[in-house]
């Protein structure tokens, strides 16, 4: 099988250089254009010493004209921008969006949460967003594929089966997330220029974090439910990785065991996807350079309430990595190529 052509527009922040780290592995694709802004000319080995052995492009411009040479565009790019993109897309096309510009389903939430309007209306109903456990060979219909943000990743992956099973209480959730800094990309340490980033705990933004509707939107599409969650980020002196802690109340009827159980069946064949023992300690150790989320159930001194820990890498699994599992499901090649 010949080897598909790939673009990737913003290939110099974080989540660029892993995609591109992991893309040199993956036997079925030729990264064939690099596409940056300020660092025109460069090689990316200059983000990233361990690329100096790649040969790879040097960075170019984005244009359009590079379209037609190409199978698949993978935009991290800053919001709004892969929505200017997808309108010159040719029916050969495949367009990867890492940012937001296809995630919401409404432009009116877009308007409201990233305070701009969408630029490409019309291409919102013709993409899909794909979490890939949950999607599954639906993304083979879709062109354009909005990628989850990273702490949704942590979030849904272990919510989604249970309400999906009406087994908690809708109303009252309540996620704790903490991230490395990487997740706030390049720009966070100018951001947090007088302040100590790497030895202060810092939360952000409470009760509006653009990951909010994101979160309702999708955790909608599997009740009837009225959902009601408060969600907190946090910053902390770590380089990458999440740790969500999940609170939920069980509805009447149901026990660790059997919450666990149906853990469990719904992500026997997510290959990416462990969920541990009841009661196990995770740390984001465990999942550091890998696409893996690890997700534990814990049982508190109340029998109603559930703690539900889940671990990523944002760049990997809540970032490039779950791209390239797109991509892996939407061309047919193993789910596992280029990240294993």
């Amino acid at each position: 099988m010949p080897k598909l052509n790939a673009l990737i527009a913003g290939s110099t922040g974080y989540i660029g250089v892993q995609l591109i780290k992991l893309l040199v592995k993956h036997k079925n694709i030729k990264i064939k254009y690099l596409c940056g802004n300020s660092s025109v000319g460069k090689n990316i080995s200059f983000f990233d010493k361990s690329l100096k052995s790649k040969k790879l492009p040097n960075i170019i411009r984005f244009d359009k004209k590079y379209l037609k040479d190409i199978d698949i565009i993978f935009t991290a790019l800053p919001n709004g921008e892969a929505q200017k993109i997808s309108k010159y897309l040719l029916k050969s096309n495949t367009l990867i969006d890492l940012a937001a510009d296809f995630r919401l389903k409404k432009s009116s939430e877009y308007l409201k949460w990233y305070k701009q309007k969408h630029k490409a209306i019309n291409n919102i109903n013709k993409s899909i967003y794909s979490l890939p456990e949950i999607s599954g060979n639906k993304i083979k219909k879709y062109n354009i594929i909005g990628c989850p943000g990273c702490y949704p990743t942590s979030v849904l992956l272990p919510l989604i089966p249970l309400i999906k099973n009406k087994s908690i209480q809708t109303k009252n959730i309540i996620i704790d997330s903490k991230s490395g800094y990487s997740g706030a990309g390049r720009s966070v340490h100018k951001k947090y220029k007088n302040k100590n980033l790497y030895e202060s705990l810092s939360a952000y933004g409470i009760g509006f974090h653009r990951h909010n509707p994101e979160i309702e939107q999708e955790l909608k599409n599997y009740t009837n439910s009225v959902i009601k969650f408060t969600f907190t980020p946090h910053l902390v002196p770590m380089f990458r990785g999440i740790l969500s802690t999940i609170y939920v109340d069980l509805k009447p009827g149901f026990s660790i065991k059997k919450i666990f159980k149906i853990m469990q069946k719904f992500h026997k064949k997510n290959i990416f996807v462990n969920v541990l023992k009841i009661n196990s300690l995770i740390s984001t150790n465990d999942v550091i350079n890998t696409n893996l989320c690890n997700i534990s159930i814990c049982e508190t001194k109340y029998k109603n309430k559930l703690i539900i820990l889940s671990a990523v890498d944002n760049l990997i699994k809540g970032g490039a990595g779950q791209a390239i599992q797109n991509m892996n499901l939407k061309f047919g090649f193993k789910i596992n190529e280029g990240i294993k």
